[in-house]
């Protein structure tokens, strides 16, 4: 099965959402991602435990700091899904994308194009 999902989209792959920090998601921003999702295991599921719940406190934590610099914390979001779920991860992708681009580019990435003009 082949899954259509948006192109401009980077998938970074990882043993488990847990190995997700802070840092990552805002550097993200930071190197001019216009939005980042994390999609974890179903809650409950984790086979390293509590990964996927670890992820969705950093997620939760970037909102709150995106939203109080400006950027929005929508911008960043977690979903949850098996491995049999594909074409439910192209959901997802195909969600998020329409989401970031009524938000427009990220503030961030303006800003660095208005300073080298």
């Amino acid at each position: 099965m082949r899954l259509q999902y948006p192109s401009n989209i980077k998938i970074v792959s990882i043993p488990c959402t847990g190995k997700v920090d802070l840092i990552h998601l805002l550097r993200s921003f930071e190197k001019g991602a216009d939005g980042v999702y994390v999609i974890g295991c179903m809650e409950g599921e984790c086979r390293f435990e509590t990964g996927n719940l670890s992820a969705r406190k950093r997620v939760i934590q970037a909102q709150k700091i995106l939203d109080s610099i400006g950027i929005g914390g929508e911008r960043v979001q977690m979903y949850n899904l098996s491995s049999s779920e594909g074409p439910r991860f192209a959901e997802f992708a195909i969600e998020m994308t329409e989401k970031i681009r009524k938000f427009g580019p990220n503030p961030i990435k303006t800003a660095i194009r208005k300073k080298a003009a």
